[in-house]
């Protein structure tokens, strides 16, 4: 078991490997903090362990095992040489930090064969006009039983034009070498007088909430607040104790009040009753519960830990709400007198060193939503940013804020920025799950899910009180794992815990009412750390023969990645920060399966543009050349040039500004697509290979039947995930109709595709083969 498998198995056993996830060729690898203990547990699951000054290297040869000698084997026994069984999928070229890049992805048709397993061998040249050479074998990469494709990522000193991939089974294929992330356009922090630069440190929900209602009483021309419906559960817990030790005689008692508003005013005592034969009694003052064990004839105690809880569940006169024995345990153990009562409390007075100052506010959360646009009437296309659904991850809401104090702040000096306030409506939620936001900063920084307790009793005593919650983007409705979907769990422990049903908690519960009420939000964006990418659908698989969720249109497709390659080249312009294109894509190709994400559900149920962000990527250093991973909780401040939280927030508040002159060119995108059949029609000699090509991103609908194009007909795709579109091989004679529809809607050539009466005005060619 590997891959999504065995990480999916690992987060059950109650592993938290959250951060610094990433594909490698043989899997999945994570950073984790681990005891000894539990490094032999992973050992023993299966899991391969590394040491903290061991980090993961690429294997020499692909598999870490196709040996010179097995590949001439499989040279041996593979279809005849220059078999076309090999596509180059992309090579792109970037710049960071002084440092050229080459990123390679390949694809062999043979590449799910595993007796021998199909190596891959990269060639380049050093520009145009030289050889190639340079030889490097690829990795192959496997997920979830597939073959996925051969990548890599190598430094060179100088930009190949082209590249050549070879099969160790004979297949061959060349392609040209692309700029990514090369040659963008300034930010918008580049002009004159332009403000940026606002955020001084980490913010607590209770800062980041009125910081937003703030700016809409400081600008209400441009801005507002928009109140979710559904209060959060809050930041509170009942009071509880673990009294007994662990044992068959360990009774897990529960208040009925919240600790804040009484439970952790309450104390429970074991006592003894001096007598023979006396019946167990509860006896209450005030806020005291004393529990008078049973006796036998000769005065011992014969209570139980199964018969205390029952009765201070029942005699209690409504202070405790729940006592029942530890964890598995049938509590037959006889209990324990205690040597004092014992007091309960909900575990959240202490406050952790270097925490921000002030109360935190116990009882439910009602989210703002800040609202910014200068037209706030629905005429214009709707933008949500959404961060920190997941508590842990400090750098999103400060990144989310930067950009709302850049709109408001910039708004009469900039023109730039005043043409994204005019022609977008903009809806910032700051934190999505303030409860779990403030357990992070005060009480467990690790803390990612909110902080709602789900769980029976086996898992409800205090000591698991780290690890209750619901992962809020695993609670939707789409791709859920409750449909059988991997990447979450049916634990109330684990970290990617699903919720008892589809939008069980308040906070998913909000977004879905949000976009329903507001039906002009057309794109999304989901803000996470800190794993440096940028994806989108599909978002999860059914992991038993991959089947993913679908894929978007070719058409959409391809706008994601226009769209990506222009936000993240912002993020460039700060400081070289480099998203790389095996980081940007459909998150379950790129990162792993993520069952009941918000990307999926929006995307699909209301047709919007939904991208996930994993802020806080790697930084090449070059004075040690290697690439800096980051964290949850970087430090504010640092050297600008590596990690930390300040520099992140900077640079993926560009790459947000940048989403919002995308919406704003979306809505104002009136022009129509343009679409031709290549090489197009015309009499063949012999058969020919066709595909379309468009003037920008844009889905195409066809027919070869003879029939007019409606949007019931065939859609083009794309040959395979992450590659362009199919190539049709045409052996007879063939009548191409077509139309394509743009990512804003516009119909090429002002086609109806909906009414039969309409002239047919759409694309046609004829392909003749003379026989």
């Amino acid at each position: 078991m590997t891959g999504a498998a065995m990480l999916e198995k690992v987060v059950e056993a109650g592993f938290d490997v959250g951060h610094g996830l990433q594909r490698v060729p043989d899997g999945i690898e994570a950073e984790a903090v681990v005891t000894a203990e539990q490094v032999a547990r992973l050992t023993a699951m299966g899991v391969r362990v590394l040491g903290a000054d061991e980090g993961f290297e690429w294997s020499h040869v692909a598999d870490g095992g196709l040996n010179t000698a097995s590949a001439r084997t499989a040279q041996a026994t593979a279809p005849p040489a220059n078999t076309a069984t090999v596509r180059v999928v992309r090579a792109d070229w970037f710049t960071t930090k002084g440092q050229g890049f080459l990123y390679v992805e390949a694809r062999t048709t043979e590449g799910q064969q595993t007796t021998p397993i199909v190596g891959m061998q990269l060639e380049n040249d050093s520009g145009r006009t030289t050889e190639f050479g340079f030889a490097r074998t690829m990795s192959r990469f496997v997920d979830s039983g597939q073959y996925m494709f051969h990548r890599n990522l190598f430094k060179l000193d100088t930009r190949p034009h082209k590249i050549r991939v070879t099969s160790s089974t004979g297949g061959v294929a060349t392609g040209l070498v692309s700029d990514w992330l090369e040659n963008a356009p300034p930010p918008l922090t580049s002009a004159r007088g332009y403000k940026s630069d606002f955020i001084d440190g980490y913010k607590t929900p209770q800062q980041l909430f009125a910081r937003a209602e703030e700016i809409a009483r400081q600008y209400p021309d441009i801005a507002e607040i928009v109140y979710l419906p559904h209060q959060t559960n809050g930041y509170q817990r009942k009071a509880q104790a673990t009294i007994g030790g662990t044992g068959q005689s360990a009774v897990v008692v529960s208040s009925a009040a919240w600790g804040h508003e009484g439970g952790n005013d309450i104390t429970v005592e074991f006592a003894n009753q001096p007598g023979a034969n006396l019946p167990l009694a509860v006896e209450v003052t005030g806020k005291a519960v004393r529990v008078l064990l049973a006796t036998d004839a000769a005065g011992a105690p014969t209570s139980t830990a199964a018969e205390v809880s029952a009765a201070l569940q029942t005699q209690s006169q409504g202070l405790i709400d729940r006592a029942h024995p530890y964890r598995t345990n049938t509590g037959t153990g006889v209990v324990v007198p205690t040597a004092t009562p014992v007091a309960l409390t909900d575990f959240l007075d202490q406050k952790r060193v270097g925490a921000p100052e002030g109360e935190v506010p116990r009882g439910p959360a009602t989210i703002p939503v800040l609202r910014i646009g200068k037209h706030r009437d629905g005429r214009n296309p709707g933008v949500l940013i959404q961060a920190q659904d997941h508590a842990r991850e400090w750098v999103p809401p400060t990144t989310t804020l930067e950009t709302a104090e850049r709109l408001v702040q910039n708004f009469k000096s900039d023109p730039e920025t005043k043409r994204i306030v005019r022609n977008t409506d903009i809806f910032l939620i700051l934190s999505n799950n303030p409860d779990g936001a403030n357990y992070s900063f005060y009480n467990f920084a690790s803390q990612r899910r909110n902080m709602t307790n789900h769980c029976p009793d086996a898992n409800a005593d205090p000591a698991r009180r780290n690890s209750w919650g619901v992962d809020l983007n695993r609670n939707y409705r789409v791709g859920s794992g409750h449909d059988g979907y991997a990447g979450a769990s049916t634990s109330c422990v684990s970290d990617t815990f699903q919720g008892p049903e589809k939008l069980s908690e308040p906070e998913s519960k909000n977004v879905i009412w949000l976009v329903e009420k507001y039906s002009n939000i057309k794109f999304m964006m989901s803000v996470h750390s800190n794993g440096g990418q940028l994806f989108w659908q599909p978002g999860a698989y059914i992991a038993d023969g991959r089947i993913t969720t679908p894929r978007p249109p070719l058409g959409d497709e391809a706008f994601y990645w226009q769209s990506a390659a222009r936000i993240l080249s912002q993020v460039k312009a700060h400081r070289e920060t480099v998203v790389t294109p095996q980081n940007v894509g459909g998150s379950s190709d790129v990162l792993y399966s993520s069952a009941g994400n918000v990307r999926e559900d929006l995307y699909h149920t209301y047709g919007i543009y939904s991208f996930g962000w994993e802020v806080g990527g790697s930084i090449y250093n070059p004075a040690t050349g290697n690439w800096q991973g980051g964290s949850f909780q970087p430090p504010w401040a640092g050297d600008p040039a590596l990690v930390s939280g300040h520099a992140e927030t900077m640079e993926y508040a560009n790459g947000i500004m940048e989403m919002f002159r995308v919406a704003a060119d979306w809505g104002n995108d009136k022009k129509k697509p343009t679409s031709t059949l290549v090489p197009g029609g015309g009499t063949y000699v012999r058969p020919v290979d066709v595909r379309f090509e468009t003037s920008e991103p844009a889905t195409i609908y066809y027919t070869t039947d003879g029939s007019r194009p409606t949007l019931e007909s065939p859609r083009y795709q794309a040959t395979e995930f992450r590659e362009p579109g199919q190539v049709f091989r045409v052996t007879e004679t063939t009548t191409f109709k077509w139309f394509s529809v743009d990512a804003a809607g516009n119909i090429e050539r002002n086609y109806d595709p909906t009414k039969s009466d309409s002239r047919d005005n759409y694309r046609s060619a004829t392909v003749t083969i003379k026989k």
